[in-house]
């Protein structure tokens, strides 16, 4: 089975549904998003405001974008760190001249930018991060840049659904310093009572919606795609399916603006290269072919709605199959329940189909608010986690939060108001 994509940070939304759903899949053609180079870079930036002494992430960006800073100087600071035994931070003083004041200015960005990001949301943070890194700029000045720039805004998007599937509240902010160095358990009820943190039940340990981000995309990136020889999903672009078939086929982000691409929108011969790369992307499928588009779709951060593609219009009716009604309630973001699917064995025939709430959730009770009919002991569904039992529930209306034990991802702590829970 095969997931074709128009564009390289669309795949981000179904590798994250994938690896939740615990589902092997692999990128064909290319790398996983947390795995690219931009990517890592921007993380990188983020990992010296939770922990300045990171000196992996310190080597990665203190020359990049490039600030004149050669290999020489880093192997004196390295050199310099070691005879101390202290971490690269905290040996810069000891390098002179114009290196080292080049190095002594990276260090007073981060902490400058740490100070500035104290108090923002997830959201603001990365930003600001790609604001003053320049790592956007200095993508923009590459020829084959813009894609790497698409990533880069593409990460505050994954940073926004994370915050509401992780369960934090919406305005949840970074910590500053000394309030996390309270005691645990004082902290940890304080900061949960305002939803500004993820208590792990395992652990004990509660972190900052930046750190527990930071956590999510070490694990996202890690040692989990699909090996060789192993039956797995199979995610690329259309283009890089050219030449390819399989018996079953997922064309997504069929929407005016991806697929056509705005680009080619406005002219007449860009149009019909879309429309000649819309006819690969049909005919990589052998005998099923599901077509998606989604009605609303996150674009730096903000909700956008979209119009379906006009390649829907441009293929015969009899041939379309519609899985889902194209009209009626709003469908939820790709990884959650589809209300279902079907299939024919005409190689031809396209499929659309879009997931919407399930009817649980539509039929859930709504006597004293819309969580009301959440309670200990029920099984639910989340769009991340999956199938839990709910162990504990507490507080009221928008304050209101359920404990939910998950089979893979153990027990978690999730805002109600948030998590938009449906009953199993």
């Amino acid at each position: 089975m095969a997931v074709l994509y128009r564009s390289n940070a669309q795949s981000r939304v179904i590798e994250t549904a994938l690896f939740n759903a615990a589902m092997p899949y692999r990128v064909y053609g290319g790398l996983r998003f947390f795995e690219r180079a931009e990517i890592k870079h921007a993380l990188a930036y983020l990992r010296l405001l939770e922990n300045p002494r990171d000196d992996t992430s310190f080597l990665r960006v203190v020359n990049f974008p490039p600030r004149g800073i050669g290999a020489r100087s880093i192997e004196q600071l390295q050199d310099a760190a070691r005879a101390s035994g202290c971490p690269l931070h905290d040996a810069v003083s000891t390098i002179g001249g114009k290196a080292g004041a080049n190095i002594s200015a990276f260090v007073a960005k981060i902490d400058v930018l740490r100070e500035q990001t104290q108090g923002q949301t997830l959201r603001q943070i990365i930003e600001m991060v790609l604001d003053h890194s320049k790592l956007i700029e200095h993508y923009q000045a590459e020829r084959e840049g813009a894609d790497r720039v698409e990533n880069l805004q593409e990460l505050v998007n994954a940073a926004e659904s994370f915050v509401t599937q992780e369960g934090f509240g919406k305005d949840a902010v970074a910590l500053p310093v000394d309030e996390a160095m309270q005691s645990q358990a004082d902290f940890a009820a304080a900061q949960a009572a305002k939803g500004e943190v993820a208590p792990n039940e395992e652990t004990g340990e509660t972190l900052s919606p930046l750190a527990a981000f930071l956590t999510h995309a070490a694990l996202e990136s890690g040692d989990n795609q699909a090996q060789a020889g192993q039956d797995a999903v199979q995610l690329m672009t259309v283009h890089a399916a050219k030449g390819l078939e399989f018996d079953c086929v997922f064309i997504t982000g069929l929407e005016e603006g991806l697929f056509p691409h705005e680009n080619a929108m406005s002219d007449f011969e860009g149009l019909e290269e879309e429309r000649r790369l819309m006819y690969v992307a049909i005919t990589r499928a052998r005998k099923r072919l599901y077509l998606s588009h989604s009605q609303t779709r996150m674009l730096h951060g903000q909700t956008r709605y979209n119009i379906k593609s006009r390649f829907f219009d441009e293929m015969p009716e009899h041939t379309l199959k519609w899985l889902t009604p194209q009209t009626g309630l709003a469908p939820a973001m790709w990884g959650s329940r589809p209300a279902g699917f079907g299939h024919a064995d005409n190689t031809r025939a396209g499929y659309y189909t879009q997931t919407q709430p399930s009817i649980p959730q539509r039929a859930a009770p709504q006597a004293s608010g819309p969580n009301a009919w959440v309670r200990a002991g029920l099984q639910v569904f989340h769009t991340k986690f999956g199938e839990g039992a709910v162990v504990s529930v507490e507080g009221l209306g928008e304050d209101a939060r359920a404990q939910v034990k998950f089979a893979r991802h153990g027990v978690k702590w999730l805002a109600l108001s948030v998590a938009k829970l449906t009953q199993v």
